[in-house]
């Protein structure tokens, strides 16, 4: 059994929803602007989320993804402004673009080491995304990645990745630390802007280039 494609969007009065162990698939836009959904439970028969499954549900403030899944695809859960607890289990391989863009309640989230790719703006907008912990398996993080999480503090970038694309922590205002491994060989246009609370980088050997207004 499936959920087809925007089969529940915009039941702006859907509140509650029980989801058939019987699900294999949520289809794209499945439950898109379901304003006022507060709470889902996906079975653990469900392989695949569509894109934009859950873009929009407002109200959304909590969701186990099952073992099950192996990507977040793009908007999964973007605009998802309640949200503030999210579980990625470890067969997860990649976050896709704008996934959890604007979560702005978001505090804190763990990527497992299975995850291997972030994409663009991926966790853009996560104004109170405090801590999150970036695993050793990453080799590249898209651009605007973490654009505008203006309470991270401190992050650490593993040393699988190569560059760092434009825009990735521009305005990031509370970010006073990061460490550049040596693997980078370029940093992107706009990369640090805006951080002003950045008071000291080691730029490695390795950087071969470093982009227009990278630390303005």
């Amino acid at each position: 059994m499936i959920i087809g494609d925007e089969c529940f969007k915009n039941c702006g009065n859907l509140n509650n929803i029980t989801i058939p162990s019987s699900v294999i698939y949520i289809g794209n836009q499945a439950f898109f602007g379901c304003i006022f959904l507060k709470q889902i439970i996906i079975p653990s028969s469900v392989t695949a989320i569509g894109q934009e499954a859950f873009s929009f549900c407002l109200l959304l403030k909590q969701i186990t993804i099952p073992s099950s899944i192996t990507s977040i695809e793009s908007y999964t859960f973007n605009e998802c402004h309640s949200l503030t607890q999210i579980t990625i289990p470890p067969s997860v391989t990649s976050i896709g673009g704008s996934a959890f863009k604007n979560c702005s309640s978001l505090k804190q989230i763990t990527i497992p080491s299975s995850v291997t790719l972030i994409g663009n703006y991926a966790f853009s907008g996560c104004s109170s995304l405090t801590q999150i912990t970036i695993p050793s398996s990453i080799t590249s993080i898209g651009e605007c990645a973490f654009y505008c999480c203006s309470k991270l503090t401190q992050i650490t970038i593993p040393p699988l990745v190569t560059s760092i694309g434009n825009d990735t922590f521009e305005r990031c205002s509370l970010l006073s630390q990061i460490t550049i491994p040596s693997s980078v060989t370029s940093i992107g246009s706009y990369a640090f802007s805006f951080c002003s609370s950045l008071a000291e980088v080691t730029i490695p050997n390795s950087l071969i280039s470093i982009g227009d207004h990278s630390f303005n």
